[in-house]
């Protein structure tokens, strides 16, 4: 990053914020980030016209989503956006929840597993987790409401005998399905130092994720409490002023030494820099882009929501995870879809020359933790 300090900062401070955020009617009606269907049409293979119309459903979906689990009470069963479709489908367990659900404005489709048996179910597998019964082949498990299942994803060819025996407990706590197809152990994405990138800790380097007033939010196995933070060109930055990791991943680093705050999300001279208006939640199958140090500018979909990933270090709860490719070094940086931030860097496995899986720290939960306010364009 051989670039000014004015210029470097926005990219290092994408931003997430507490309470309150911009919601998804209201961004859409200002203009898109420069680039940003260009961007959208590279990654996913579209004209500009249905990369709007992509973007403007999503917006939609995301609005709509929140409503329609209110509506459907105790018979939710999860929700996902459909790509092909361009709209949210709901999952219910009864037909006159159907009903309700769809006078949001969603599709519905009637299920035999609520939300609430499956993510028992999950919790029952995070307890054996904070317990060390997990084998460390088992990269993660999250509720699905598309297979109405606890999808629990498993290294392949490490089907050992202690692996069974956990996959057979599971069982008995209910329906799941096993994931073995390119899963591998997922580990966290510092990296040691190398020149000219974000910010350094100790010997450990990071990507910002996203401005808040008076700092910036990022990924907590990054660096612990008080600890001090330097810049791209090693200037005194600031220093952690929370942070938590495992159980959680997230961290914020209140900030001195001259630098200070932006609305923006660095594109890497790839995309134009992006805008940050909001943080909104985007449903299951959503498309987002995540900057980072190493690897630059990627996009992918949201794959999974309350996902626990079993790290070597400890698990980490309530995860989300995605397609987006990452590697060592893009650990806090940011997720975020159309102009609304998703979360922070934390880990996956792969790499984004052969592919590979990321999990992101939501950022709303971040900023109701600290108590944090987004700085938004």
């Amino acid at each position: 990053m051989r670039l000014t300090v004015p210029r470097i900062v926005p990219a290092l401070a994408l931003v997430l914020v507490g309470t309150t955020f911009t919601a998804p009617a209201q961004a859409a009606e200002k203009e898109l980030s420069p680039g940003l269907l260009t961007a959208m049409s590279s990654a996913f293979g579209l004209t500009e016209a249905q990369a709007r119309l992509r973007l403007e459903k999503e917006q939609r979906a995301s609005l709509i989503a929140p409503r329609a689990e209110t509506e459907a009470g105790t018979s939710y069963a999860g929700s996902w956006f459909d790509e092909t479709k361009n709209r949210l489908v709901v999952a219910v367990t009864d037909k006159a929840a159907a009903r309700k659900v769809e006078a949001t404005g969603a599709e519905t489709v009637v299920v035999s597993r609520s939300s609430g048996s499956m993510v028992a179910q999950k919790n029952k597998l995070d307890a054996m987790s904070a317990a060390g019964s997990v084998p460390a082949a088992v990269a993660s498990w999250q509720p699905d409401a598309r297979t109405g299942t606890v999808v629990i994803s498993v290294e392949a060819g490490k089907q050992t005998a202690e692996v069974a025996s956990f996959l057979d407990k599971a069982r008995q706590l209910g329906s799941i399905t096993v994931k073995t197809d390119g899963v591998q152990q997922p580990q966290t994405y510092a990296a040691g130092t190398v020149g000219g990138d974000p910010y350094y800790t100790g010997n450990v380097r990071c990507s910002i994720g996203f401005s808040v007033h008076g700092g910036y939010v990022t990924a907590g196995h990054c660096g612990g409490g008080g600890a001090a933070v330097y810049g791209w060109d090693r200037s005194f930055q600031g220093n952690f002023a929370g942070s938590s990791f495992p159980g959680n991943d997230y961290a914020w680093v209140r900030i001195g030494g001259g630098w200070w705050t932006v609305p923006v999300v660095l594109g890497w001279g790839r995309v134009p820099d992006a805008l940050v208006r909001g943080s909104w939640e985007a449903p299951v199958g959503t498309s987002v882009c995540r900057s980072g140090s190493t690897t630059q500018w990627h996009c992918g979909v949201i794959q999974g929501r309350n996902e626990t990933v079993n790290y070597a270090q400890g698990a980490v709860y309530q995860m989300v995870g995605t397609s987006v490719c990452a590697q060592g070094g893009d650990s806090g940086g940011s997720f975020i879809t159309g102009d609304q931030a998703q979360g922070v860097t934390s880990g996956g496995y792969g790499n984004c020359t052969s592919g590979g899986r990321t999990w992101f720290q939501p950022i709303n939960e971040i900023l109701n933790v600290y108590g944090l306010r987004l700085h938004t364009a």
